[in-house]
């Protein structure tokens, strides 16, 4: 997918993309050397899109089967660039032939996205959003949840003492070293229906433009040839 005439436009480095401190972003050279990065499902759900988002890069995604907590809050064209799961190498290819042609609204999306993972997707955050999970759960539990027997506890020590450099200062940056002074945000209440299919909508919207924007590029250059 990635040979033939024009490659070296696929993955050209842009100095006006800034390098992010998103922990991924910081691992190797390849995390923020591209201008544009593919999120694509293997067999199963994938942890990497949240990490890909952040690096400030155009991030293509191929429609997902699985959804992570936050994937519902993202928008077509704003945060992300939707690509066909039915016709991939053709709407990447336009994908990037349109980032190219339109450089600064492709920047203005990844920054979107960055922003987004990095404000909205704190770990204060997602602790929040792990406690009120944790609950829901709970209130559905028929039963009182025991300790087992042979249950061996898990302390902050022996998880981060084996880990050696990058891993290692990262699971320490993240690491939760007192309780909170404050307590847990308030979940907002869920979207009533109207609002709901408003939002769903332009979802649909938006991914529809891109798909009317891929064929009308397509049937001009069969019109060339």
């Amino acid at each position: 997918m990635l040979t033939g005439r024009g490659t070296q436009l696929w993955q050209l480095p842009d100095k006006t993309f800034s390098n992010v401190t998103y922990p991924r972003c910081r691992t190797g050279m390849l995390a923020y050397m591209h201008r544009y990065k593919i999120y694509i499902e293997g067999s199963a759900w994938s942890v990497s899109e949240k990490y890909i988002l952040a690096c400030n890069s155009l991030t293509l995604i191929v429609k997902p089967r699985y959804y992570d907590f936050f994937t519902r809050g993202l928008m077509p064209v704003h945060h992300y660039w939707p690509i066909r799961e039915d016709d991939k190498c053709r709407s990447i290819k336009f994908a990037v032939d349109w980032g190219n042609s339109h450089k600064q609204k492709a920047q203005a999306i990844a920054n979107t996205a960055s922003n987004f993972i990095q404000e909205d997707l704190k770990m204060e955050y997602v602790y929040d959003y792990m406690f009120h999970l944790l609950n829901e759960y709970a209130e559905l539990l028929t039963y009182k949840p025991t300790k087992p027997k042979k249950a061996v506890e898990i302390c902050l020590e022996s998880m981060v003492c084996p880990a050696r450099g990058l891993e290692k200062k990262f699971m320490v940056e993240s690491m939760v070293k007192a309780p909170k002074e404050s307590s847990p945000c308030t979940l907002p209440p869920p979207f009533d229906p109207v609002t709901l299919q408003v939002w769903l909508r332009r979802k649909q919207n938006s991914v529809r433009q891109v798909e009317i924007w891929e064929k009308g590029a397509w049937e001009r250059q069969n019109t060339k040839l």
